[in-house]
């Protein structure tokens, strides 16, 4: 004899789905004896549905409800049940049971007196061999997972049978037990709800039995929860919805003693998941973590009503629930599953890019002979100088300092921001943490085959083609910008050049992945550290970007934020001096040069050189023919090339990239005609090769797209084009491998080997260097330890508009040294901390030399200084009243807005970093036959009461518990499209308790 059964249809939406469920539900071999129906806000059409189904009660809600609570608005108002086998089926208009359904499930409970729930299979709606969810269980940490989830239904599941609970759609429930346990959890409203009642049902003695042969459609429509749609903010807030409700579990089945505990453990713990869903490119769960935790936090009487249901119904311990959690090996399988998929679709990608059967190993190896070339001197002598290069720290602490907001050693010393190219030339010389200065010769060894790389990978983002990603490899590292910049010695633009290709490659990728995004953040970082002249341009590309990506944009939102984090100090302080366009100026050592005319600029010259032609053969080339038009002959393939693309199959893409030429070329006219900085008595203007180094890029790109849209004869023009633009460039290429280029081997050291010596004992001894300058001027300069280095130049003392105190002080004591003159320098001199004076040598310029030689007979005359020779770097005189420990030769400790301005940085940053670092793709799956899958090593029914409480956790668990949350999460962006296997997947064999309860109540019925 069945039981009596009522059914319960709770509806929301109405339409042919609830037309499918009623109909499903008269079809039933074994009908339920009553219908009770939910009609939360509906319209005229879902009442007429409904009414012509004749159900035995209909409950009328004005606003829509938690599926629990519309279970509850119906039930509580049924007449109380006459016996223990009266049930409640519970359904959603989206929940179409086959006609067998009701009959297995009612039949398992007449069979099986200690089941107090018994669960179906929910089935796709549109495809009912697939099965959605089948049963749900929890790992060790408390995580909840399905048994198992989106698998095709070949039978493989049908040996299932204790569960510790379901998807509340489809089950049926004793009324006794409903009613003792009080329904679904309130404080459960979306996800869990289903889980915690067969919790709650097996502490109160009953099991919970999942029934294979009971298959209901099911099309997750978020009557019962909110859906399982993937990704953007529905995603996000299921994620959310779990993550409260897990917070909630713990808290109610935790030991009364512990809950204190976990209450004040959520906060921390989720800024260790935040971390990890950074490490793991989830980086949109973070700010529900948060929201969850505070939520739960916030809620304390939520907890103690469930805990109070919990106590009024158990009659077992926690410990019972331990056989039924997700085993780890079921974890691990799930997680190297997703491995395997992530791994297909990495080496997917590699076939896609083919590097060595497309030219990239050949581009990497003429690039790397290019360079053996044309830098094998300076790769002899150790060293690089000249030009805007200077040495960098001897040690990697003083990088790292000088990179940070704070003292800046240089005019006389002040406090103020760091410019963020400190922080580039930092990272770059821990790279060669035993000798940081070496760092800048090896960037000029591997500058063109990384711009040859840089290149091939940017065009092979555009093509595939092998002929045209080796055009992209050859045209950008025989860029004309890029080798202006190696013989200027400009570390900055050069740095910029090689990265440019990568910001592009990565911001193609941003738009599917987190990883790349961030990486993108951290390259436009740099960048724009070591260009700032770029910045306007790239913050356009950006924005163009944004309006364009559609649903992408959330990843690339945030590519600007490190960029901001660095400069920010730096904004606020020019800002406030009324500087705002001193932002642009050039980082490092301001280097003064002549600026291209918008003709040489658009010929890609970062100077007035002509690309060093003029020097060429001493001139007798241009008096056969004129250089601009021999440049223009030799580029305008290139340049005619690329135009073209707007007749290209792909002239959209093409369109794009000349519109990035164009901001780079706008970008090198403008700034060419701003001085900003100050090198001695000379304005320095910007330096135009970073804009060209964008306008490059583009105009490359406009190209490969141009010729790959061509069917015929591509490679051919490609090879030309390549021919005529080494051509172009060989001047310059020849006069640097010559050494007739401000670049060259670096000298021993910078300072007289005197005032070396004296700098191994003191460190910060003070040296005041008198330059002479063309024109009659004396340019003074106070240089600590051994000289001058390129991480302590600041823009901000490059572009003050006027004379400081400190400044002005400066050079009244220089004037002073320099003539005769009754001035005392004794507190200047202990001011500064300074122990020397040296004169530097005279340009070849009349007035400079009687500078020169009116400020050495003056310091010969003065009795507050001693000679101490004529040095390779000019005369040297020592103060008679040096002071090795004065206070203007110390570092002044760093405030602490300073300190919080570094903590900002390194979090944006930190957070950057460890959102692109790719994660790897796992452990091995395990291959073995399904068959032997499911040989594992039986476990103890029972564990002890603390390791079978889900909620009493150690810090361990925490740990795991992150662990396991972050790969579920990149698991399921990672596999969304993978093959489902039909193999267990949420649970092995049953135990031996799980088998002999089941014949106990064989036995029983």
């Amino acid at each position: 004899m069945f039981p009596g059964v009522t059914a319960v249809l709770v509806v929301q939406h109405g339409g042919d789905r609830l037309a499918a469920t009623l109909t499903a539900l008269r079809e039933q071999r074994r009908p339920a004896d009553a219908l009770a129906v939910v009609l939360m806000r509906s319209d005229e059409a879902t009442r007429a549905l409904v009414e012509a189904a004749q159900p035995d009660h209909v409950v009328r809600l004005e606003s829509v409800r938690p599926f629990g609570e519309a279970v509850l608005a119906v039930e509580s108002a049924l007449p109380a049940p006459a016996s223990d086998d009266e049930s409640i089926w519970l359904l959603t208009e989206d929940s179409a049971p086959e006609p067998g359904a009701l009959e297995a499930l009612a039949a398992t409970l007449t069979t099986a007196p200690s089941a107090g729930v018994v669960a179906p299979k929910l089935v796709a709606w549109d495809d009912p061999s697939r099965i959605l969810r089948f049963g749900r269980s929890v790992t060790r940490s408390g995580r909840s997972l399905p048994v198992v989830e989106d698998e095709l239904d070949q039978g493989q599941h049908d040996d299932l049978s204790d569960v510790m609970g379901a998807d509340p759609v489809g089950m049926l429930v004793r009324r006794t037990l409903w009613r003792r346990l009080g329904g679904l959890d309130p404080a459960l409203p979306v996800l869990d709800d289903g889980l915690d009642l067969g919790m709650r049902a097996r502490l109160a003695g009953y099991r919970v039995v999942a029934v294979p042969a009971a298959r209901v459609r099911y099309a997750d429509g978020g009557v019962a929860g909110q859906g399982s749609l993937p990704g953007g903010r529905a995603a996000r807030r299921r994620a959310r919805e779990a993550r409260a409700a897990r917070l909630h579990r713990r808290l109610v089945s935790a030991p009364a003693p512990l809950v204190p505990l976990h209450w004040v453990a959520f906060l921390p713990l989720a800024v260790v998941r935040s971390i990890r869903h950074l490490l793991v490119k989830t980086p949109g769960l973070i700010p529900g973590e948060f929201r969850a935790a505070v939520e739960v936090m916030a809620t304390p009487g939520r907890v103690v009503r469930s805990r109070r249901r919990v106590a009024e119904a158990r009659s077992a311990r926690w410990s019972s629930l331990a056989p039924l959690r997700i085993r780890g090996d079921e974890v691990r399988l799930r997680r190297q599953q997703a491995a395997e998929a992530r791994r297909q679709r990495a080496s997917g990608r590699a076939e896609e890019l083919r590097f060595l059967q497309t030219g990239g190993g050949w581009v990497l190896l003429a690039g790397v002979a290019a360079s053996v070339a044309v830098f094998a001197p300076l790769a002899a002598s150790g060293g690089i100088a000249g030009g805007g290069l200077l040495p960098l720290s001897d040690e990697v602490a003083s990088l790292w300092r000088n990179a940070a907001a704070g003292w800046r050693d240089v005019a006389g010393g002040f406090e103020g921001a760091a410019d963020p190219f400190a922080g580039v030339l930092a990272v770059l010389g821990s790279l060669s943490f035993w000798n940081p200065s070496a760092a800048l010769l090896g960037l000029w060894l591997v500058a063109i085959p990384l711009a040859a790389l840089g290149g091939w990978f940017a065009a092979a983002r555009l093509t595939e083609r092998a002929s045209l990603r080796v055009l992209g490899g050859i045209a950008w590292a025989a860029a004309p910008p890029l080798l202006e910049a190696l013989a200027a010695g400009r570390p900055g633009p050069v740095l910029a050049h090689l990265l440019l290709p990568w910001l592009v490659v990565l911001m193609f990728a941003a738009a599917t992945s987190w990883a790349a995004a961030a990486g993108a953040s951290l390259v436009f970082a740099v960048v724009v550290a070591c260009a700032p002249s770029l910045a306007p341009a790239l913050l356009a590309g950006w924005v163009l970007a944004l309006a364009v990506s559609g649903r992408a944009a959330v990843r690339l939102a945030g590519v600007p934020l490190p960029a901001l984090a660095l400069f920010l100090p730096l904004v606020v302080q020019q800002w406030g001096r009324g500087t705002p366009l001193a932002l642009l100026a050039d980082p490092g050592l301001p280097q003064w040069s002549a600026a291209p005319s918008p003709v040489q600029a658009a010929l890609g010259q970062a100077s007035d050189a002509w690309g060093r032609w003029d020097d060429m053969l001493g001139g007798a080339i241009g008096e056969i023919v004129p250089v601009p038009l021999l440049l223009a002959i030799l580029l305008a393939p290139l340049l005619v090339t690329a135009l073209t693309v707007v007749a290209a199959p792909r002239f959209r893409s093409g369109l794009a990239a000349l519109g990035l030429a164009a901001l780079g070329y706008a970008t090198a006219v403008l700034v060419s005609g701003l001085s900003l900085s100050v090198a001695g008595d000379r304005a320095v203007p910007v330096w135009a090769g970073a804009g060209l180094s964008l306008m490059w890029l583009g105009i490359t790109g406009a190209a490969v797209l141009a010729l790959d849209g061509l069917r015929r004869g591509a490679a051919a023009v490609a090879a030309a084009i390549a021919v005529l633009l080494l051509a172009a460039v060989a001047p310059s290429v020849l006069l640097i491998a010559v050494g007739r280029t401000p670049v060259g081997p670096a000298a021993e050291r910078t300072l007289p080997a005197f005032v070396e010596a004296e700098a191994a004992t003191d460190p910060r001894v003070g040296t005041l260097r008198l330059d002479p300058t063309a024109g009659g001027g004396l340019r003074a300069t106070i240089e600590r330890g051994t000289g001058a280095t390129l991480d302590i130049q600041s823009t901000l003392a490059a572009t003050r508009p006027e004379l400081t105190s400190t400044t002005d002080e400066i050079a009244d004591l220089a004037g002073n040294l320099a003539s005769r003159s009754g001035y005392d320098a004794t507190e200047a001199v202990e001011r500064f901390g300074l122990s020397f004076v040296l004169v530097g040598p005279a340009p070849e310029d009349a007035r400079a030399a009687a500078i020169e030689q009116r400020a050495v007979a003056a310091l010969d005359g003065n009795a507050q200084v001693v000679p101490v020779g004529d040095t390779g770097f000019g005369p040297l005189w020592r103060f008679v009243d040096a002071r090795p420990d004065a206070p203007g030769a110390q570092i002044p400790p760093a405030g602490p807005v300073a300190g919080w301005i570094v903590a900002g940085q390194l979090v944006v940053l930190g957070s950057a970093l460890l959102l692109s670092i790719p994660t790897g793709g796992g452990r091995e799956p395990d291959r073995r036959p399904p068959s032997e899958r499911r040989r594992r090593r039986r476990r103890p029914a029972a564990a002890p009461a603390a390791a079978g409480d889900p909620a009493a956790t150690s810090a361990t668990d925490d740990a795991d518990e992150a662990a396991e949350a972050a790969e579920a999460a990149q698991a399921a962006q990672a596999d969304a499209a993978a093959e489902p296997v039909p193999v267990p997947a949420g649970r092995g064999p049953r135990t031996d308790a799980e088998s002999n309860g089941g014949d106990r109540d064989a036995r029983e019925a």
